[in-house]
């Protein structure tokens, strides 16, 4: 079993920056992945990008290679996205979740956090 929690959202202007955080507890291993999906308004939940426990591989979403970087800090158990250069588009509800399968297999996530908000004003 495997516990994630999120933290770090809030309100931003376009433009301006946030850190979420996913913090993981239980059962994890070098294998286990951690990815942030996002779900915006009346909108599907769609993958942001992905880190494997290890942090030796990191895989993104095309809309967010450019602006959002994914990184994992050992002694915390914690898993960040660092967001840059935000836009209104942005906004929605940010979810990590956790596999041990593939990280691409979007529908085979077994641990899902409560989400956190963002919201980006223009």
């Amino acid at each position: 079993q495997v516990q994630l929690v999120e933290s770090g959202g809030g309100l931003v202007q376009a433009g301006g920056s946030l850190r979420l955080s996913c913090a993981a507890s239980g059962r994890t291993s070098s294998g286990y992945v951690v990815a942030w999906f996002r779900q915006a308004p009346g909108k599907e939940r769609t993958f942001v990008g992905a880190i494997t426990w290890s942090g030796r591989s990191k895989f993104y979403a095309d809309s967010a290679n450019v602006r959002f970087t994914i990184s994992r800090d050992n002694a915390k158990n914690t898993v960040y996205l660092q967001m840059n250069s935000l836009r209104p588009e942005d906004t929605a509800v940010y979810y990590c979740a956790g596999t041990t399968g593939d990280y691409s297999d979007y529908e085979g996530y077994e641990y899902w956090g409560q989400g956190t908000q963002v919201t980006v004003s223009s």
